[in-house]
């Protein structure tokens, strides 16, 4: 059993306290509203969604997840972040532990877990202290009280790591409704215009569903995108998918500190919209 790692400081480690959090996301004006009706029809295939703390990004990342309830819930969802601490050692990791939080245990699929095993390590050491999977987890909870996942997380978040991954999630979930959900947020620490600059500038590729320029537009301008990687698998595992951008926002728009060094947040999901 993987254990917490930011109950308590990034969402509340209470039970109730953190689904009264969630709701206030939802509620928030930042928020998109309380999921409504499921349509069933299931369009959504992959997703992208904010991992800061909820009371800085959770109204944003509360997007998704309407979205994702409304459409109806899948079978599987599959959780691809990035490497916050250098634990994976440059490579692409799974943990096939279950996941713990204050609202339960998400159980890791197993068959999955092992057939992605044979392309990537299994290490749940490296997920010890990683939060950008941990923090969906809570709201994949509330939308689904019993989901089933698979965590990942990209050391290396390079084109052909992620061409490599999406290949090896489309194989390995082959026959399942799954969804990928990439846990990223934007440009880190700089001046709130600057950073709805250069956000924008990924965004518009990522509504394009332009994965190379998505790459180019990253490294040729140093955006500090902190998961771009696992918004590339995002984007691939959708194949001809289109993108619906939900939202973007800043750390200033949510708590109204220091418009000189913002975090920028941003939400979308993927499939045949």
């Amino acid at each position: 059993m993987r254990p917490p790692a930011v109950a308590g400081r990034f969402y509340p480690g209470d039970a109730e306290d953190l689904r009264d959090m969630i709701e206030w996301c939802f509620d928030h004006p930042l928020g998109p509203g309380r999921p409504g009706d499921v349509d069933g029809s299931r369009r959504i295939v992959s997703a992208m969604a904010p991992h800061a703390g909820y009371v800085c990004s959770g109204m944003t990342a509360a997007r998704t997840y309407r979205a994702i309830a409304e459409d109806g819930l899948p079978d599987l969802y599959v959780v691809v972040g990035p490497d916050h601490y250098g634990t994976a050692m440059g490579r692409t990791v799974l943990c096939s532990d279950d996941f713990m939080t204050p609202l339960g245990v998400c159980r890791s699929d197993r068959e999955v877990c092992s057939k992605l095993a044979e392309r990537f390590p299994d290490s749940p050491r490296a997920h010890a202290r990683e939060h950008a999977v941990e923090v969906q987890l809570p709201f994949i909870q509330y939308i689904d009280p019993d989901p089933s996942i698979v965590a990942i997380t990209m050391g290396d978040q390079s084109p052909r790591s992620a061409a490599e991954l999406a290949d090896a999630l489309r194989e390995a979930c082959a026959g399942r409704d799954a969804i990928v959900i990439a846990s990223t947020d934007m440009s880190h620490y700089i001046l709130k215009e600057e950073a709805s600059r250069l956000d924008g500038m990924v965004l518009d590729r990522v509504a394009d569903m332009d994965v190379p320029g998505m790459y180019r537009t990253v490294y040729e301008n140093r955006v500090s995108m902190c998961g771009y990687g696992p918004t590339a698998v995002a984007m691939l595992f959708a194949g001809d998918g289109r993108a619906r951008m939900l939202g973007h926002t800043d750390s200033y728009d949510s708590l109204g500190m220091d418009p000189g060094a913002v975090v920028g947040y941003s939400s979308a999901v993927f499939g045949q919209l």
